[in-house]
C-alpha cells in the first residue's frame, strides 16, 4: 500500500511538467527585464530598474523598482523611469525619468513619494551619477557646442541653455532636413551625428542648475561605448572628475579612447592617459588614492583583451593586477577597503564573480555559478554584494551573496509566476574537435518533452561580433527556448573568433573570416548531424551580424543544410568596409581597406560565390541599421532572386541592427519559424 502511495507521488511532478505549455515569443514578450541593481546607503534596500514590453503601442516601458535586501515583496516606486541612484545619505532617489517624451533627471523618497523634477535643460538629460557630498550631479546632454563658451582665464565652460533652445526650435521649424556632411563619424547605430554632441554637465543640486560644460567641443563624451560600466566618475572627496574621450584624429577609425580630469565645477582638463588603445570605465578607490579602468594596449582592435589598469592618483604609476588571466576584463568593483577588485570575466561561456588584490597575484572566486554574473553593488560593510543573475534558461533576477564566497540568494521573483506556466529546457555543453584537432565548445537546448527515440529537426544558430560568444545567459533575441518549443534541437557553436576561450582563439579569426570558423561550424554540424535523435536530413542555420556573414559565406559552400537564414549579415566585404561606420573594425579584421588589401577582400566576400548559391534563405534587415546598411541585405536577396533560390526578404523600417519593438520581434520570430518549418517539417 505505502509502495503504490509513494509510486503515486513520484508521478506528480512529471504529470505537472508535462502539463506546462512550450515557451513560446508571447510569453517571452511578456516576462519583466531587470537590471541596475542599487544598494541604499544604509544597506537595507535594493533599488533596480525594470523593463516590460508593451506591445499593443509596440515599444517598451521603464520604471524603477526597490526589495529589501534582507528580502521581502518588490514594490514599484516609478514609472517612466530608469537608472535609480541613490543620494550619500539614503532620503532621496534619483532617476532619469521621461515624462512628455523629454529625458530628465527626477527625484523621489525610497518609498516613491515626493517626486521632484531636478533638471530642465533643453537639450535632455540621462546617465546622471551623484556626488559623495551630495552638492553635485552629473549627467550627460547631447548639446550643440557652440552654446558652451570656455573662459580662457580659468578655463570652465560655460553652458547656455538659452541658445541650445534657439537652435533646437531653428532645427524644428526649418523645412530643409539635407545634412553637410565634413568628416567621419558622421553616423552610428541608427543615429545621423548631425549637429549636436553628447557633453558631460554639472549639476548643482541647489537650484538644478548647469555650473559647468565639463566636456566642451567637437567630441563625444562619453565615447561610442565599447562595453563595460559608465566612462565618467566623481572622486570620493567630490572635487574632482575623471571621463573618457576618443583622441583619435578621425574617431571613425580609430579606438583611442583617454582618461582626463578636471574640477567638478569646471576648468582646464589634464589627460591621465597616453595609451594607444581604449581606456575607459574610470572608478576611484573609495579612500581616493587609486583608479582602476579597463584598457587595451593596442589601437583600433575593439576585441583587444581589456585588462584591469590601476593609476595612483598622485604619482600617475599605473600597474596591471590581472594580466596574468588570458580573459578579457568585462565589469568591476572595488571592495570598500580599496584593498581588492572584484571582477567578471567570460570563461567558457559562463561569468562568476572573481577578486583580486590590488598588487596582484592569484583571482579567487566569490559567487560561483554555472551561469553569468553581473552588475555587482557592496554594502558600505563590505559583507553582502548584490548582483545579477541569469541563465540560457532563467532569465535575469537580482540576488545577494556573503562577500567571502557565499551561496546566491534571490531577493526577486517577478517572473517566476509566469515562467512556472512554461517548459523551458536547460543548456547542455558539448566539445568537438575542428579540422586542426582545435577544440570546439558548443551548446544545446533540447525540445520540451524530449523523447531520445524521436528524429528531431536541428536548428544551427551562429552568434555575430564576431569575437562575441553563446552563453549561460538569456537573451530577448535569438532565444533559444523559443526554438527548441518549436521542435529543434537547437546548437549554439562557439567557433574561432568567440570570447571566453584565451585572446589566441578570438584572434584565429582576423583576416580568415570563412576559414577557421567555417571550419569549426561544419565539425559541428557533423556531429550533431550523427546524433540518435537529430535528423541529418532536415537542418537548418541561422545568424545574425556576422552570424548572417557566415550564413551568407554557407550558402556558397555547402548545402548541408535544407534552408538558411540571414540577419544583417554582410554579403559584400568591400561595399561593408566602405559604407560602415566603425571603420576601424573592418581595417582591423581585414588588414586595411579594401585598397590596401584587395585579395582578402575578394577572397573572403560572400558576393564572389553566388553561382554556387542553392539552399532556401531568408534574408532580414533593418533600414536604420548603419553597422551594416540594409542594402548588404537587398544585393544578397537580388542574387538569390536571380540565381531562382526560393528566397524571402523581411525588412523592418524603423529597426536598426537589432529588432527592438515588441510586435516587431513577434512578426520577427513568426517569419524565422514559418520559413524553418516550411523546409524542415
Amino acid at each position: 500500500m505505502r509502495s503504490t502511495a509513494w509510486l503515486g507521488l513520484a508521478l506528480v511532478p512529471s504529470l505537472l511538467f508535462a502539463q506546462k505549455k512550450p515557451f513560446d515569443s508571447s510569453a517571452l514578450l511578456q516576462i519583466q527585464r531587470m537590471g541596475d541593481p542599487q544598494i541604499s546607503p544604509d544597506g537595507k534596500t535594493v533599488a533596480f530598474s525594470v523593463s516590460t514590453p508593451d506591445v499593443v503601442n509596440n515599444k517598451s516601458l521603464h520604471s524603477v523598482w526597490s526589495v529589501p535586501l534582507e528580502g521581502g515583496a518588490p514594490r514599484k516606486l516609478a514609472d517612466l523611469a530608469d537608472r535609480p541612484r541613490w543620494s550619500p545619505d539614503g532620503k532621496r532617489i534619483y532617476f532619469a525619468g521621461t515624462s512628455g517624451d523629454s529625458s530628465q533627471i527626477w527625484s523621489m523618497n525610497p518609498d516613491g513619494s515626493g517626486v521632484e523634477q531636478v533638471t530642465r535643460i533643453s537639450t535632455e538629460a540621462d546617465g546622471e551619477i551623484i556626488s559623495p557630498d551630495g552638492k553635485y550631479l552629473l549627467v550627460t546632454s547631447n548639446v550643440f557646442p557652440e552654446c558652451s563658451v570656455v573662459n580662457e582665464g580659468n578655463g570652465i565652460a560655460t553652458f547656455d541653455d538659452a541658445c541650445n533652445r534657439k537652435k533646437l526650435d531653428e532645427e524644428k521649424q526649418s523645412k530643409v532636413k539635407a545634412r553637410v556632411i565634413t568628416s567621419l563619424l558622421y553616423r552610428h547605430w541608427t543615429t545621423w551625428e548631425g549637429n549636436r554632441r553628447s557633453h558631460l554637465l554639472s549639476i548643482s543640486l541647489v537650484d538644478g542648475k548647469v555650473v559647468a560644460d565639463l566636456s566642451p567641443g567637437n567630441r563625444e563624451v562619453p565615447p561610442f561605448s565599447l562595453g563595460g560600466p559608465d566612462d565618467y566618475t566623481i572622486s570620493p572627496d567630490s572635487s574632482e572628475v575623471i571621463f573618457s574621450l576618443n583622441t583619435d584624429e578621425n574617431p571613425a577609425a580609430g579606438t583611442d579612447n583617454d582618461l582626463f580630469a578636471l574640477p567638478i565645477q569646471g576648468g582646464r582638463q589634464m589627460k591621465l592617459t597616453t595609451n594607444p588603445g581604449a581606456d575607459n570605465s574610470p572608478a576611484y578607490s573609495p579612500d581616493g588614492k587609486l583608479v582602476a579602468y579597463r584598457s587595451q594596449s593596442r589601437g583600433g582592435y575593439e576585441s583587444d583583451k581589456w585588462r584591469l589598469t590601476i593609476l595612483e592618483r598622485a604619482s600617475g604609476k599605473t600597474t596591471y593586477p590581472t594580466d596574468a588571466i588570458d580573459r578579457s576584463i568585462n565589469s568591476f568593483l572595488w571592495s570598500p577597503d580599496s584593498r581588492r577588485l572584484f571582477f567578471t570575466v567570460t570563461d567558457r561561456g559562463r561569468q562568476a564573480i572573481q577578486f583580486i588584490p590590488v598588487e596582484g597575484g592569484g583571482a579567487r572566486v566569490a559567487v560561483r555559478g554555472d551561469n553569468t554574473l553581473d552588475d555587482m553593488q557592496f554594502t558600505a560593510d563590505g559583507k553582502t554584494i548584490v548582483f545579477t543573475r541569469q541563465s540560457g534558461s532563467n532569465p535575469v533576477e537580482i540576488c545577494k551573496a556573503t562577500s567571502n564566497g557565499g551561496a546566491a540568494v534571490p531577493l526577486t521573483h517577478l517572473n517566476d509566476a509566469l515562467l512556472g506556466q512554461y517548459q523551458l529546457t536547460a543548456f547542455e555543453d558539448f566539445s568537438v574537435n575542428s579540422a586542426d584537432n582545435t577544440p570546439i565548445q558548443s551548446f544545446m537546448v533540447k525540445p520540451p518533452d524530449f523523447n531520445p527515440a524521436h528524429k528531431y529537426p536541428v536548428l544551427m544558430l551562429i552568434h555575430g561580433g564576431p569575437e562575441g560568444e553563446w552563453g549561460e545567459s538569456w537573451t530577448y533575441r535569438w532565444n533559444a527556448q523559443v526554438f527548441a518549443a518549436a521542435g529543434y534541437v537547437v546548437i549554439m557553436p562557439n567557433p574561432r573568433g568567440s570570447i571566453g576561450y584565451g585572446q589566441k582563439f578570438t584572434e584565429d579569426i582576423i583576416q580568415d573570416w570563412g576559414g577557421k570558423p567555417y571550419d569549426d561550424i561544419m565539425a559541428v554540424t557533423d556531429y550533431v548531424a550523427k546524433l540518435p535523435y537529430t535528423d541529418a536530413d532536415r537542418m537548418a542555420a541561422a545568424g545574425g551580424s556576422y552570424g548572417g556573414y557566415m550564413v551568407n559565406w554557407l550558402l556558397g559552400h555547402t548545402n548541408r543544410f535544407k534552408c538558411l537564414i540571414s540577419h544583417a549579415g554582410v554579403f559584400d566585404l568591400r561595399e561593408e568596409a566602405e559604407s560602415t561606420e566603425e571603420l576601424w573594425f573592418p581595417i582591423w579584421e581585414f588588414g586595411g581597406m579594401p585598397w590596401d588589401n584587395p585579395e582578402t577582400y575578394d577572397k573572403w566576400s560572400p558576393s564572389h560565390f553566388v553561382k554556387e548559391f542553392q539552399t532556401p534563405t531568408l534574408v532580414i534587415h533593418g533600414e536604420l541599421d548603419f553597422r551594416i546598411p540594409y542594402t548588404q541585405g537587398l544585393e544578397l536577396f537580388t542574387s538569390l532572386q536571380m540565381r531562382k533560390v526560393p528566397s524571402q526578404l523581411l525588412i523592418f523600417p524603423d529597426e536598426g541592427h537589432w529588432v527592438l519593438k515588441p510586435q516587431n520581434s513577434a512578426l520577427w520570430y513568426k517569419t524565422f519559424l514559418d520559413w524553418t518549418g516550411k523546409w524542415t517539417r
